[in-house]
Protein backbone atom coordinates (compact mmCIF):
# COMPACT_ATOMS: atom_id res chain seq x y z
CA UNK A 1 0.00 0.00 0.00
CA UNK A 2 1.41 3.38 -1.03
CA UNK A 3 2.16 5.81 1.86
CA UNK A 4 -0.15 8.38 0.26
CA UNK A 5 -3.04 5.90 0.46
CA UNK A 6 -2.41 5.49 4.18
CA UNK A 7 -2.22 9.27 4.61
CA UNK A 8 -5.51 9.75 2.78
CA UNK A 9 -7.19 7.09 4.90
CA UNK A 10 -5.88 8.60 8.13
CA UNK A 11 -7.40 11.97 7.28
CA UNK A 12 -10.64 10.40 6.02
CA UNK A 13 -11.25 8.71 9.37
CA UNK A 14 -10.26 11.91 11.20
CA UNK A 15 -12.71 13.91 9.07
CA UNK A 16 -15.59 11.56 9.84
CA UNK A 17 -14.71 11.65 13.53
CA UNK A 18 -14.59 15.46 13.40
CA UNK A 19 -18.08 15.48 11.91
CA UNK A 20 -19.70 13.19 14.47
CA UNK A 21 -18.09 14.95 17.45
CA UNK A 22 -19.00 18.43 16.21
CA UNK A 23 -21.73 20.16 18.23
CA UNK A 24 -24.12 21.86 17.61
CA UNK A 25 -25.39 20.23 14.42
CA UNK A 26 -29.15 20.72 13.90
CA UNK A 27 -30.94 17.39 14.21
CA UNK A 28 -27.77 15.32 13.94
CA UNK A 29 -26.02 12.88 16.26
CA UNK A 30 -23.20 14.31 18.38
CA UNK A 31 -21.53 13.51 21.68
CA UNK A 32 -24.11 15.79 23.33
CA UNK A 33 -27.22 13.87 22.20
CA UNK A 34 -28.71 11.71 19.46
CA UNK A 35 -30.46 14.55 17.62
CA UNK A 36 -33.52 13.40 15.69
CA UNK A 37 -32.44 9.76 15.81
CA UNK A 38 -33.67 6.98 18.07
CA UNK A 39 -31.72 4.15 16.40
CA UNK A 40 -28.17 5.49 16.64
CA UNK A 41 -25.78 7.45 18.81
CA UNK A 42 -22.16 8.58 18.69
CA UNK A 43 -20.95 5.11 19.65
CA UNK A 44 -22.71 3.70 16.58
CA UNK A 45 -20.70 6.09 14.40
CA UNK A 46 -17.44 5.11 16.08
CA UNK A 47 -18.14 1.41 15.40
CA UNK A 48 -18.83 2.36 11.80
CA UNK A 49 -15.53 4.24 11.58
CA UNK A 50 -13.59 1.18 12.72
CA UNK A 51 -15.37 -0.91 10.08
CA UNK A 52 -14.40 1.56 7.35
CA UNK A 53 -10.76 2.12 8.27
CA UNK A 54 -9.44 -0.28 5.59
CA UNK A 55 -11.76 1.03 2.88
CA UNK A 56 -10.20 4.44 2.49
CA UNK A 57 -6.62 3.31 1.80
CA UNK A 58 -7.95 0.70 -0.62
CA UNK A 59 -10.01 3.15 -2.65
CA UNK A 60 -7.21 5.73 -2.63
CA UNK A 61 -4.89 3.06 -4.00
CA UNK A 62 -7.51 2.12 -6.59
CA UNK A 63 -7.55 5.73 -7.73
CA UNK A 64 -3.75 5.77 -7.92
CA UNK A 65 -3.93 2.66 -10.11
CA UNK A 66 -6.51 4.29 -12.39
CA UNK A 67 -9.14 1.59 -11.86
CA UNK A 68 -12.53 2.07 -13.56
CA UNK A 69 -15.69 3.02 -11.73
CA UNK A 70 -17.02 -0.56 -11.32
CA UNK A 71 -13.91 -1.38 -9.27
CA UNK A 72 -14.49 1.63 -7.02
CA UNK A 73 -18.14 0.69 -6.74
CA UNK A 74 -17.24 -2.84 -5.65
CA UNK A 75 -14.99 -1.48 -2.91
CA UNK A 76 -17.80 0.81 -1.75
CA UNK A 77 -20.38 -1.98 -1.69
CA UNK A 78 -18.07 -4.17 0.37
CA UNK A 79 -17.34 -1.30 2.76
CA UNK A 80 -21.04 -0.59 3.18
CA UNK A 81 -21.64 -4.23 4.05
CA UNK A 82 -18.95 -4.06 6.75
CA UNK A 83 -20.47 -0.83 8.05
CA UNK A 84 -23.95 -2.38 8.33
CA UNK A 85 -22.54 -5.42 10.09
CA UNK A 86 -20.72 -3.23 12.62
CA UNK A 87 -23.78 -1.06 13.28
CA UNK A 88 -26.33 -3.89 13.29
CA UNK A 89 -28.00 -2.63 10.15
CA UNK A 90 -27.93 1.11 10.86
CA UNK A 91 -26.92 3.43 8.01
CA UNK A 92 -24.34 5.73 9.57
CA UNK A 93 -21.92 6.46 6.74
CA UNK A 94 -23.43 5.31 3.43
CA UNK A 95 -23.19 8.82 1.97
CA UNK A 96 -19.62 9.23 3.17
CA UNK A 97 -18.59 5.84 1.79
CA UNK A 98 -19.74 7.10 -1.60
CA UNK A 99 -18.63 10.74 -1.60
CA UNK A 100 -15.47 10.59 0.49
CA UNK A 101 -14.44 7.39 -1.22
CA UNK A 102 -14.63 9.07 -4.63
CA UNK A 103 -12.59 12.01 -3.37
CA UNK A 104 -9.92 9.68 -1.98
CA UNK A 105 -9.75 7.96 -5.37
CA UNK A 106 -9.43 11.30 -7.17
CA UNK A 107 -6.69 12.39 -4.78
CA UNK A 108 -4.86 9.12 -5.39
CA UNK A 109 -4.98 9.71 -9.12
CA UNK A 110 -3.63 13.24 -8.73
CA UNK A 111 -0.80 11.93 -6.56
CA UNK A 112 0.13 9.31 -9.17
CA UNK A 113 0.17 12.04 -11.84
CA UNK A 114 2.36 14.28 -9.68
CA UNK A 115 -0.24 17.04 -9.45
CA UNK A 116 -1.08 19.25 -6.49
CA UNK A 117 -4.09 18.53 -4.31
CA UNK A 118 -5.88 21.74 -5.30
CA UNK A 119 -9.66 21.83 -5.07
CA UNK A 120 -10.21 22.56 -8.74
CA UNK A 121 -7.83 19.76 -9.73
CA UNK A 122 -9.62 17.29 -7.45
CA UNK A 123 -12.93 18.26 -9.01
CA UNK A 124 -11.50 18.10 -12.53
CA UNK A 125 -9.89 14.71 -12.01
CA UNK A 126 -13.10 13.26 -10.54
CA UNK A 127 -15.16 14.45 -13.51
CA UNK A 128 -12.63 13.41 -16.15
CA UNK A 129 -11.86 10.01 -14.67
CA UNK A 130 -15.26 8.78 -13.52
CA UNK A 131 -17.79 11.52 -14.41
CA UNK A 132 -19.26 9.68 -17.41
CA UNK A 133 -19.81 6.53 -15.36
CA UNK A 134 -21.37 8.53 -12.53
CA UNK A 135 -23.67 10.35 -14.94
CA UNK A 136 -24.72 7.03 -16.47
CA UNK A 137 -25.46 5.74 -12.96
CA UNK A 138 -27.57 8.82 -12.21
CA UNK A 139 -29.54 8.43 -15.44
CA UNK A 140 -30.07 4.72 -14.82
CA UNK A 141 -31.21 5.39 -11.25
CA UNK A 142 -33.78 7.93 -12.48
CA UNK A 143 -35.34 5.28 -14.70
CA UNK A 144 -35.82 2.53 -12.14
CA UNK A 145 -37.68 2.15 -8.86
CA UNK A 146 -35.95 4.00 -5.97
CA UNK A 147 -34.15 1.70 -3.57
CA UNK A 148 -33.38 4.14 -0.74
CA UNK A 149 -35.16 6.87 1.22
CA UNK A 150 -32.93 9.47 -0.41
CA UNK A 151 -33.70 8.26 -3.93
CA UNK A 152 -37.43 8.24 -3.19
CA UNK A 153 -37.27 11.81 -1.84
CA UNK A 154 -35.25 13.02 -4.83
CA UNK A 155 -37.78 11.47 -7.21
CA UNK A 156 -40.82 12.73 -5.31
CA UNK A 157 -39.66 16.34 -4.96
CA UNK A 158 -37.46 16.79 -8.03
CA UNK A 159 -34.25 17.19 -6.03
CA UNK A 160 -30.65 16.68 -7.01
CA UNK A 161 -29.44 13.30 -5.82
CA UNK A 162 -26.05 12.33 -4.41
CA UNK A 163 -25.26 10.79 -7.81
CA UNK A 164 -26.07 14.09 -9.52
CA UNK A 165 -23.72 15.92 -7.15
CA UNK A 166 -20.94 13.40 -7.77
CA UNK A 167 -21.37 13.41 -11.56
CA UNK A 168 -21.01 17.21 -11.52
CA UNK A 169 -17.87 17.05 -9.36
CA UNK A 170 -19.53 17.88 -6.01
CA UNK A 171 -20.32 21.55 -6.70
CA UNK A 172 -21.81 22.14 -3.25
CA UNK A 173 -18.62 20.89 -1.59
CA UNK A 174 -16.23 22.91 -3.73
CA UNK A 175 -18.33 26.05 -4.29
CA UNK A 176 -19.92 26.41 -0.84
CA UNK A 177 -18.77 24.16 1.98
CA UNK A 178 -14.99 24.21 1.55
CA UNK A 179 -14.85 27.99 0.87
CA UNK A 180 -17.02 28.63 3.96
CA UNK A 181 -14.74 26.47 6.11
CA UNK A 182 -11.56 28.15 4.86
CA UNK A 183 -13.05 31.65 5.12
CA UNK A 184 -14.13 31.13 8.73
CA UNK A 185 -10.69 29.82 9.69
CA UNK A 186 -9.01 32.71 7.87
CA UNK A 187 -11.19 35.14 9.83
CA UNK A 188 -9.83 33.80 13.11
CA UNK A 189 -12.56 31.36 14.13
CA UNK A 190 -11.59 28.08 15.74
CA UNK A 191 -12.13 24.68 14.17
CA UNK A 192 -15.45 24.14 15.92
CA UNK A 193 -16.99 27.43 14.87
CA UNK A 194 -15.58 27.18 11.35
CA UNK A 195 -17.11 23.75 10.88
CA UNK A 196 -20.48 24.93 12.16
CA UNK A 197 -20.31 27.87 9.74
CA UNK A 198 -19.52 25.50 6.87
CA UNK A 199 -22.34 23.17 7.89
CA UNK A 200 -24.90 25.99 7.94
CA UNK A 201 -23.64 27.28 4.58
CA UNK A 202 -24.19 23.78 3.19
CA UNK A 203 -27.63 23.39 4.75
CA UNK A 204 -28.70 26.67 3.16
CA UNK A 205 -28.14 25.43 -0.40
CA UNK A 206 -28.02 21.62 -0.51
CA UNK A 207 -30.95 19.54 -1.74
CA UNK A 208 -30.61 17.31 1.31
CA UNK A 209 -32.70 14.25 0.55
CA UNK A 210 -32.37 13.09 4.17
CA UNK A 211 -34.31 16.17 5.24
CA UNK A 212 -36.84 15.83 2.42
CA UNK A 213 -37.43 12.18 3.35
CA UNK A 214 -38.38 13.16 6.88
CA UNK A 215 -40.02 16.54 6.33
CA UNK A 216 -41.00 16.72 2.68
CA UNK A 217 -40.38 19.71 0.48
CA UNK A 218 -41.77 22.02 3.18
CA UNK A 219 -39.32 20.71 5.76
CA UNK A 220 -36.39 21.08 3.38
CA UNK A 221 -37.37 24.63 2.44
CA UNK A 222 -37.77 25.57 6.11
CA UNK A 223 -34.35 24.23 7.04
CA UNK A 224 -32.68 25.93 4.08
CA UNK A 225 -34.29 29.23 5.05
CA UNK A 226 -33.40 28.82 8.74
CA UNK A 227 -29.75 28.15 7.90
CA UNK A 228 -29.66 31.12 5.53
CA UNK A 229 -31.12 33.39 8.22
CA UNK A 230 -28.43 32.27 10.67
CA UNK A 231 -25.76 33.18 8.13
CA UNK A 232 -27.40 36.51 7.25
CA UNK A 233 -27.35 37.49 10.93
CA UNK A 234 -23.58 36.96 10.94
CA UNK A 235 -23.24 33.22 11.43
CA UNK A 236 -20.61 32.25 13.98
CA UNK A 237 -19.43 35.87 14.18
CA UNK A 238 -22.45 36.58 16.39
CA UNK A 239 -21.77 36.59 20.14
CA UNK A 240 -24.66 34.19 20.74
CA UNK A 241 -24.10 31.91 17.72
CA UNK A 242 -23.84 28.83 19.92
CA UNK A 243 -27.21 29.45 21.54
CA UNK A 244 -28.82 30.16 18.17
CA UNK A 245 -27.42 27.01 16.61
CA UNK A 246 -28.52 24.90 19.57
CA UNK A 247 -32.01 26.41 19.38
CA UNK A 248 -32.27 25.35 15.75
CA UNK A 249 -31.00 21.92 16.73
CA UNK A 250 -33.81 21.53 19.27
CA UNK A 251 -36.38 22.67 16.72
CA UNK A 252 -35.06 20.12 14.21
CA UNK A 253 -35.40 17.42 16.86
CA UNK A 254 -39.01 18.49 17.42
CA UNK A 255 -39.66 18.27 13.68
CA UNK A 256 -37.59 15.07 13.35
CA UNK A 257 -35.37 16.60 10.66
CA UNK A 258 -31.78 15.46 10.15
CA UNK A 259 -29.50 16.98 7.47
CA UNK A 260 -27.33 13.93 7.03
CA UNK A 261 -26.43 14.91 3.48
CA UNK A 262 -24.99 18.21 4.69
CA UNK A 263 -23.04 16.34 7.37
CA UNK A 264 -21.45 14.12 4.70
CA UNK A 265 -20.43 17.17 2.66
CA UNK A 266 -18.93 18.78 5.77
CA UNK A 267 -16.86 15.65 6.42
CA UNK A 268 -15.62 15.80 2.84
CA UNK A 269 -14.63 19.45 3.29
CA UNK A 270 -12.75 18.60 6.49
CA UNK A 271 -10.88 15.87 4.61
CA UNK A 272 -9.92 18.12 1.68
CA UNK A 273 -8.73 20.86 4.03
CA UNK A 274 -6.69 18.59 6.27
CA UNK A 275 -5.20 16.68 3.33
CA UNK A 276 -4.09 19.89 1.66
CA UNK A 277 -2.33 20.94 4.85
CA UNK A 278 -0.76 17.51 5.32
CA UNK A 279 0.58 17.36 1.76
CA UNK A 280 1.85 20.96 1.96
CA UNK A 281 3.62 20.19 5.24
CA UNK A 282 5.30 17.14 3.75
CA UNK A 283 6.45 19.14 0.71
CA UNK A 284 7.76 21.90 2.97
CA UNK A 285 9.69 19.37 5.06
CA UNK A 286 11.11 17.74 1.96
CA UNK A 287 12.24 21.10 0.60
CA UNK A 288 13.86 21.96 3.92
CA UNK A 289 15.72 18.65 3.97
CA UNK A 290 16.94 19.16 0.42
CA UNK A 291 18.25 22.64 1.30
CA UNK A 292 19.96 21.29 4.42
Amino acid sequence: MHPFARLSAHHAVRALYAEVTLEPKPGLVSLRDNGSHTDMNAATFVRSLFALRRYFPAITQAGMDGLPFPALQALGIAAEARMLKATWGINTHRGAVFALGLLCAAAGRLQREGQDLEAHLLQQRLCNQWGDALRAQAIAASGRAPVSHGQRAARAYGLRSALDEAADGFPTLFNTTLPALKSALANGHGQRAARVQALFATMAVLDDTNVAHRGGRAGLNWLKASAAEFLERGGVAQPDWLQQARALHLRCVELQLSPGGAADVLACACWVHSMQHAVASQEHLQSALEVA
